[in-house]
This record gives structure tokens, C-alpha cells and sequence, in this order.
């Protein structure tokens, strides 16, 4: 299964991806693109030998072209799964027709609750107690797509997003790991009796 991964930060995600996934089972990352020039992740990718592309927004006349230019790039390059590991822009309806049921999403709260930027900021405010990450399928929503994976960490006296991140960055690539593997595997449907359940066969 040929991957391709979105990413506007520093890419530890997609290290991840790429230090545990990548060239094993029959999966291979094929393409890493991102918003931001100056991403860490494309870094990361080109000293995997990752071929890379930068789709700024500044470049393009609205949101519709941009994703129009990345999804062609991608299709070109025979993605078959779309990984937003750190990608912090919406995806345009017309994307995720070319990807159905094909792109999924990190994030680090435990959804439905705290879904869009700032999801740990989010729950520090709130006062929770348990903080986790999800690996869902992207849909036209803000982080509202059907759950693949969830764990949650108790951090009763977490007070800052660096700390809850440092819990939960290892959960989020192991997750995001697991689902990739799980997904080339055909181990991973949808449940034809409950619309937003996605059942996984698959337990490695």
C-alpha cells in the first residue's frame, strides 16, 4: 500500500511512520507533502529518500486549487492512504472524493471531545483528568470523521501542554502506526449496522 503523508510541523508523527512502518508489510510512504516551506518533516523525508512537495496557500487563489494541486501530486504517485500527521489546514470536499474513505487523522484529544486546534489547550481548561489521542478517518467536519483508535493517559496534575504532549506523542504513533498496518491489511470497515463505527479485525 503506497502512502502518503500531510504535515505542516515538525513531523514526529511521520518519523514514526517512517521508522516503524515504512518498507515493512508491503507499505511504503511514496510522497510527504506540506503547507509550510520550512517544515521539519520535510526534512525528515528527504533523509528517508522521500520525494516532497510544498503546497503553501499563499500560492494558490483559494483552498479548492491548492488541495486540487496536492491531490494530483499525490494520485500521480499512487497514494492509496492519506495520513495527516500534523497537517493543520482543512481539507476541501473535492480531496477527500479523490481519497475516499482514504485519509486519516491524528489528534490529540480524545474525541468527540476537544476536537480542532488546540485540543490540549482545550482540555487543560476544562480541568480533565484524562487526556489521549485518536486516529479517526478525516470527513467534511473539524476532527468529526468515524474513530479507528482511541487510548486515553490519566494526568491528574498535568498543568501545561508540554507535559500532556509528552504522554500522549508516544501514544499517537503507536496508534497511527497501528492503524496504517491495519488498514493495508483490509482489516479495518465500517460496521453497515452503526454508520460511525469502524471495526477492526486486525489486533497486532
Amino acid at each position: 500500500m503506497k502512502v502518503g503523508v500531510l504535515a505542516s510541523g515538525t513531523g514526529t508523527n511521520l518519523q514514526a511512520i517512517l521508522d516503524r512502518v515504512h518498507g515493512r508489510e508491503g507499505v511504503d510512504v511514496v510522497a510527504v507533502a506540506s503547507d509550510q516551506p520550512s517544515a521539519k518533516a520535510l526534512k525528515r523525508a528527504r533523509s528517508a529518500g522521500v520525494p516532497t512537495a510544498v503546497f503553501a496557500q499563499n500560492e494558490y487563489a483559494a483552498r479548492a486549487d491548492r488541495d486540487r494541486a496536492m491531490a494530483e501530486w499525490l494520485a500521480e504517485r499512487g497514494v492509496e492512504l492519506v495520513v495527516l500527521a500534523g497537517y493543520m489546514r482543512l481539507l476541501s470536499p473535492e480531496f477527500l472524493e479523490r481519497f475516499p474513505q482514504r485519509v486519516i487523522n491524528v489528534h490529540p484529544a480524545l474525541l468527540p471531545a476537544f476536537p480542532g486546534l488546540d485540543a490540549v489547550d482545550q482540555a487543560l481548561a476544562y480541568g480533565v483528568k484524562v487526556f489521549g489521542a485518536t486516529i479517526h478517518f478525516v470527513d467534511e467536519g473539524v476532527d468529526s470523521g468515524a474513530i479507528i483508535f482511541q487510548r486515553g493517559v490519566e494526568l491528574a496534575d498535568a498543568t501545561s501542554a508540554d507535559e500532556v504532549m509528552a504522554a500522549i506523542r508516544p501514544i499517537e504513533h503507536e496508534l497511527l502506526c497501528r492503524a496504517i498496518l491495519a488498514i493495508s491489511r483490509g482489516a479495518v470497515s465500517g460496521d453497515p449496522d452503526h454508520p460511525r463505527r469502524v471495526v477492526v479485525r486486525d489486533r497486532a
